[in-house]
């Protein structure tokens, strides 16, 4: 004679499995329809959804999420139209829960959106030519109070093999001379700088932290970790916030008081994400990007589509060549001169150049 605990537990099992092959049964009768639905949208593009019901099972209703967050609740199986003119780019995983007969099944697919901009093609003329440290392996450039600031890292010497030290240095634009210059240890890589509130930020590579100096003395005020694990690339600011890319798609909105994320962006075109944003700047309500091994900058607006390209591939012929020359890294937007000055690693000039379509 069995057990009394033992019937239970066994009986409670039986039910279990019972209400598994139930579910299961319930999952294989729903997916997403997906017979209307494109792998790629424009930001200007809006989605219909609609559930496939192979069995035509009675729906209470259907809850539509993107990434997780919920887009928008219908009765029955009534289609839900969604428009992407307030969702950021990216990929987007779409999940829809069912709600049947008491059972709350999810059906799953995916898709991305992207711009809806076909960018232009800007072309440059040059204004000056100035000279650069040729020892500088520019990682940050930017203007502050008419002077020329720049963060660099731990690049070779021209030519020598000798790796210089990462900096922070303010100069003398027209000369090309430095005026003030703070040295990082060896063991630091340093990256992108911005300046705010009369404070100069600076990222470093790997070593998942960045500087915050006082701009006119260069003391150190604060060391800060970064938000997550990952890898300091670009920043600038837009006069209250920071942005910080990180060799992705992907610039990340920061408090400058504590550093933290507020916000990100996705930089796409119309066909693809564009990766290995380097170094930023912010004029005239867009972020300006040198992508990393391209000698040319895509200009972004805030919803992350890039509106324009300059191709600065010819600069790198108009510098002196030597072993250690690498890309085109560095812009510098002079508010008084309402001009741009672009610089690379290891590059002997500087170019103040104007933009024209």
């Amino acid at each position: 004679m069995l057990n009394s605990k033992l019937f239970a537990f066994i009986s409670l099992a039986i039910i279990a499995n019972a209400c598994d092959d139930e579910k299961n049964n319930l999952k294989d009768a729903f997916s997403i329809d997906t017979s209307n639905l494109k792998q790629v949208y424009e930001l200007s593009e809006s989605i219909e959804l609609k559930v496939k019901n192979e069995k035509n099972l009675p729906i209470d209703s259907i809850s539509y999420f993107f990434n997780d967050n919920k887009m928008g609740t219908v009765s029955s199986n009534k289609p839900l139209i969604i428009d992407f003119k307030n969702e950021k780019l990216g990929f987007r995983k779409l999940k829809a829960v069912i709600y049947t007969e008491g059972n709350a099944i999810e059906a799953e697919t995916k898709f991305t959106v992207a711009s809806s901009i076909e960018p232009k093609l800007l072309k440059y003329k040059i204004v000056n030519t100035y000279p650069h440290d040729i020892h500088a392996y520019t990682q940050g450039f930017e203007f502050h109070n008419g002077e020329l600031y720049e963060g660099t890292g731990n690049g070779a010497g021209s030519g020598t093999g000798v790796r210089d030290t990462s900096s922070i240095r303010k100069t003398d634009f027209k000369s090309g001379k430095i005026i003030k210059k703070h040295v990082l240890g060896q063991q630091y890589f340093g990256e992108g700088i911005t300046i705010l509130n009369n404070k100069l930020y600076q990222l470093t590579w790997k070593n998942n932290e960045g500087y915050v100096y006082d701009v006119e003395t260069f003391e150190k005020l604060k060391t800060f970790k970064y938000f997550k694990d990952m890898e300091g690339w670009g920043l600038t600011n837009d006069g209250s916030k920071l942005y910080m890319s990180e060799g992705s798609e992907k610039i990340y909105v920061l408090d400058p008081e504590n550093l933290k994320e507020i916000d990100y962006i996705n930089v796409y075109t119309k066909h693809a994400k564009i990766e290995a944003l380097n170094e930023l700047e912010f004029i005239d309500g867009k972020i300006w990007a040198n992508v990393y091994g391209r000698d040319a900058i895509a200009i972004i607006n805030l919803k992350g589509e890039i509106e324009a390209i300059i191709n600065l591939s010819d600069l790198r012929s108009k510098v002196t060549q030597h072993p250690d020359i690498d890309v085109l890294n560095g812009i510098a937007y002079n508010p008084k001169t309402k001009t741009i000055f672009v610089t690379g690693k290891n590059w002997d000039k500087t170019f103040e150049i104007t933009i024209e379509e």
